[in-house]
């Protein structure tokens, strides 16, 4: 009892020292994120409500799309990569948390004890004996540090800040693949739209070659329009095998995405969104509870944070209880679990570091600066985040006006294309002014299945920007909200 009274009394004075953290181990570090004033509005517009951007493939009118999206979701491997991390951090986590506690270990040790002995008959005969005895030691070591200043409950936060981000990266890592099956998707979509065209220019050329031979032969063209048709034939089919070529690069790139083997097997309708302006609502700090980056970079930080204030705290003395319990000797062993001699074998240690080569108060301030790094970089990821959706507003409104001059372009050079195609017929223009005239048409409906393509891809990049969210996954805003810790949360 007198050793039990000794912990308690040393635990309490310790407690008491309110000078010593101060004077020995400084105050804690202040990391608070040095972020720019933000405007209420963003320059380039607003964003949508959370409710009309959490279901933002739906805008894109294509069941196909979302089945892609979802087939990479449950069957990419590098998500099933991320789901294991976050399952390794949550048991890092829990390993923390139960060495905070007191430790039990058990031990047994068995062997034998061997004895010589001579005994004397008389007559001068002597018998040598051997005894052999067995033994054994059972033996409890009970060890706990208790956490005066903090420094074990700061471990375990850090602990779980480290799986919380971990979960937000699991979140981050599913926003983007889905973003990446959706934009291979549309690039798929595009591809097959630019063979289409190159297919139907090769046509209308193979047209302009048969007439021009034909009016070779009747003598109303020169060979010259011959070979120059020609040229312009076979400058199209290498345009057919170049779009190809570009089709099956985008099948294959989205059938990895999905997990299949890239077999460019997989089949698309080869018609791109026509999209509606987006329509503002929300402020740039909607951000900050929405991106599972910034998550990830917050709950980073979290982290950094308890590691520098444990460090800190590690220059402070550290009060250790033990206990040791064996029946080696006499004690039955029944009297190991006895807790009165329990109690009577406890023994408090106090340790306090005298002199190490400075090595704990550097430790102090490299977690610092760890942490203060990670403070930069959190305002790094959430300036990059407000330029994201600052660019995908400006991008919209750019890319629409372009696609609807484009739109009008694509109308005139069809026209046009006719237009020199019946005066060829009729001997009013050269083959050079029908070449032209088809090849202006088939840049400008080259352009504008880009510019189509652009927008749809932009519109894409933008939801990214905001967190994503929608139907392709619906546990992830929860992901994303653990990152509140709370100090209810602590073990």
């Amino acid at each position: 009892m007198l050793q039990r009274s000794f912990i308690i009394a040393g635990a309490l004075a310790l407690s008491s020292c309110t000078t010593i953290e101060n004077t020995v181990a400084g105050k804690p570090a202040d990391l608070t994120p040095d972020l720019p004033t933000v405007p209420e509005n963003w320059t380039n517009g607003s964003v949508p409500a959370a409710d009309s951007v959490e279901n933002w493939l739906a805008q894109f009118n294509d069941s196909d799309l979302i089945s892609v999206v979802e087939e990479a979701l449950t069957a990419n491997p590098d998500i099933l990569a991320s789901e294991a991390r976050v399952r390794a951090a949550r048991e890092q986590s829990r390993a923390v948390f139960g060495r905070s506690l007191p430790s039990v270990n058990y031990s047994f040790a068995n062997g034998y004890a061997t004895q010589f002995t001579s005994t004397a008959l008389g007559g001068g005969v002597v018998v040598d004996g051997r005894f052999d005895q067995p033994t054994f030691d059972q033996r409890f070591d009970l060890r706990w540090e208790l956490d005066l200043w903090g420094r074990v409950r700061a471990g375990n936060r850090a602990a779980r800040a480290d799986h919380v981000a971990s979960e937000a990266d699991l979140a981050a890592a599913r926003l983007s693949l889905g973003g990446e099956a959706a934009l291979a998707w549309i690039d798929l979509n595009a591809a097959l739209q630019q063979e289409r065209v190159a297919r139907e220019t090769l046509e209308a050329r193979t047209r302009v070659v048969e007439l021009t031979e034909r009016r070779f032969e009747r003598g109303l063209s020169a060979a010259l329009d011959v070979r120059t048709a020609r040229t312009e034939l076979a400058q199209s089919e290498a345009q057919i095998a170049s779009q190809a070529q570009a089709r099956e690069n985008a099948a294959r790139r989205l059938e990895i995405l999905l997990g299949r083997y890239p077999s460019t097997e997989i089949e698309a309708p080869a018609t791109l969104a026509d999209l509606d302006p987006i329509e503002p609502i929300l402020d740039p700090t909607i951000l900050l509870s929405r991106r599972p980056d910034i998550a990830a970079a917050e709950a980073r930080l979290e982290a950094a944070g308890y590691r520098a204030e444990q460090a800190r705290l590690a220059l402070l003395p550290a009060f250790t209880a033990t206990s040791t319990i064996s029946n080696s000797s006499s004690i039955e062993f029944a009297d190991i679990f006895d807790p009165e001699r329990i109690s009577a074998n406890i023994f408090g240690a106090l340790t306090q570091n005298v002199w190490n080569g400075g090595a704990l108060r550097a430790d102090k301030r490299a977690a610092v600066a760890n942490a203060e790094e990670l403070a930069a970089t959190y305002t790094s990821t959430v300036l990059t985040a407000w330029r994201e959706v600052e660019d995908a507003l400006a991008n919209d409104k750019f890319l629409a006006l372009q696609l609807d001059a484009q739109s009008r372009a694509l109308e005139e050079a069809r026209l046009a294309e006719e237009l020199a195609l019946r005066q060829y017929q009729n001997g009013l223009v050269s083959i050079f002014n029908l070449l032209q005239s088809q090849t202006t048409r088939l840049n400008t409906e080259s352009n504008f299945i880009n510019a189509s393509a652009q927008r749809a891809t932009n519109r894409v990049n933008y939801h990214l920007a905001l967190g994503g969210g929608g139907p392709i996954d619906p546990n992830e805003s929860d992901a994303v909200r653990t990152v509140e810790l709370s100090e209810s949360k602590a073990p």
